[in-house]
């Protein structure tokens, strides 16, 4: 089944039960598919969605780190709960373990041995953890791969 089927699916379960944080939520994701859908003109599939998913999520942690460091705990709580709706829809997050064995085969199948081969090794590594892990967390990983 489609993440945009799911989607739907998951809409019309959250209206039945009258939640309305998690409906909310839902019209956020479908609404910023939807505009890509227009804009770009084309039918997204389940690998765009991922990217756009995994983009909300990092736009909503930067938003908890800024209420929260403006004493806005009730926003951030806002941006939390969206953040557990949109994590609903993302594959399992990836292990430390599994991420270092990523970033090793990367770093090998690359034959990186410097800072300027980083570009190489996370072409290869961003479409194995688009929605599984932090980019930013994965890119400090292979620059220790690199530096050692």
């Amino acid at each position: 089944m489609s993440i945009k089927t799911q989607l739907k699916d998951a809409m019309k379960e959250a209206m039945r039960a009258k939640d309305k944080s998690r409906l909310s939520a839902i019209r956020l994701i479908q609404a910023e598919i939807k505009r890509v859908e227009v804009d770009e003109r084309i039918d997204i599939d389940d690998a765009r969605v991922l990217a756009i998913l995994d983009k909300m999520v990092k736009q909503r942690r930067d938003s908890i780190s800024q209420y929260q460091a403006a004493g806005r705990q009730e926003l951030a709580d806002v941006e939390i709960a969206e953040i557990n709706v949109i994590q609903d829809f993302l594959p399992a997050a990836l292990s430390e373990a599994e991420i270092a064995e990523l970033v090793q085969s990367a770093v090998s199948q690359t034959g990186a041995v410097s800072m300027a081969d980083m570009g190489k090794v996370m072409g290869i590594l961003r479409p194995q953890i688009q929605g599984r892990a932090d980019a930013g967390a994965v890119s400090g990983l292979v620059k220790a791969a690199l530096n050692s």
